[in-house]
């Protein structure tokens, strides 16, 4: 008797999850792949409405992994301490766990599940999710295939996606109050979203009140941050990040937008949570 089989691919509504989907859809297209999206309910307007472009590229919709409990009731069981990079609560309950109840009956029937995740052939310091279980497989068509960041943006642009509209002022998905974030990215979400930013702003108040040892910006509170003056700081500090970075890179005429806004290459790569970045 043959073995089940089952291929997922976890879409984050970043670029590099988009563009292996893609990617699979042209140089796979005989793989029954399900993509999926786990979503916190604390995405971007714009992760939603690329996701949306996708679907239409793919031709299939997204199945939408919605955990069955939300941020505030983890945030409860942790005592009202926000997530950091030291305690990642919120990657493993929203993103990791919802993930695990879906295929979990698939592996104990037998199938073998291979997960496509999308880590480039440049990202050596990032670790996709695994899962200990013999029928869990993970593949990297990327690194199989030494396709690097500007082989993501050609997929996408050659599919005529293009990237999500955030990338103009942010270049990372994920939730948005996510404590990876740089302190630039938290001025634009003041002025992008100010609602969201309030809503951050309310539950990083709460947790200092509980006695949470974080804030949701290293070595600040969201409400010295956006201060005036601080947030004039901030912009004219990334000005000078922006600038050098500049005076070192041969910017593509083509596609300058796309050069100038990698967080990452600004502040340096950090190990963000692969489960809701890529």
């Amino acid at each position: 008797m043959s073995v089940r089989e089952k291929h997922v691919l976890g879409l984050s509504g970043g670029k590099d999850s988009a563009a292996l989907a893609v990617y699979m859809r042209q140089h796979h297209p005989n793989l029954e792949i399900e993509y999926f999206f786990t979503d916190t309910g604390k995405e971007l307007p714009e992760v939603y409405e690329y996701l949306g472009l996708l679907e239409g590229f793919l031709g299939q919709p997204i199945l939408h992994l919605n955990p069955d409990r939300d941020f505030d009731f983890w945030l409860k069981q942790f005592n009202n301490f926000l997530p950091s990079p030291q305690s990642r609560w919120c990657t493993r309950q929203l993103k990791l766990r919802p993930l695990e109840v879906w295929v979990r009956p698939m592996l104990e029937e037998g199938t073998k599940v291979y997960s496509y995740v999308a880590i480039r052939a440049d990202e050596e310091y990032r670790e996709g999710y695994s899962s200990k279980h013999k029928n869990f497989i993970v593949k990297l068509p990327f690194k199989e295939e030494l396709i690097d960041k500007q082989g993501v943006l050609d997929i996408l642009f050659g599919a005529g996606l293009g990237l999500p509209n955030y990338y103009s002022w942010r270049t990372r998905s994920g939730c948005t109050f996510c404590f990876f974030q740089q302190k630039i990215e938290w001025v634009r979400l003041k002025e992008k979203h100010p609602d969201a930013f309030e809503e951050a702003k309310a539950y990083e108040k709460n947790a200092v009140e509980h006695g949470s040892p974080f804030t949701w910006s290293q070595g600040e509170s969201l409400k010295e941050l956006e201060q005036p003056k601080r947030i004039e700081q901030i912009k004219q500090e990334h000005k000078k990040r922006l600038a050098r970075m500049l005076s070192k890179t041969q910017v593509n005429p083509l596609k300058p937008e796309i050069e100038l806004l990698d967080i990452d290459d600004l502040y340096g790569k950090s190990k963000v949570c692969v489960a809701c970045h890529k």
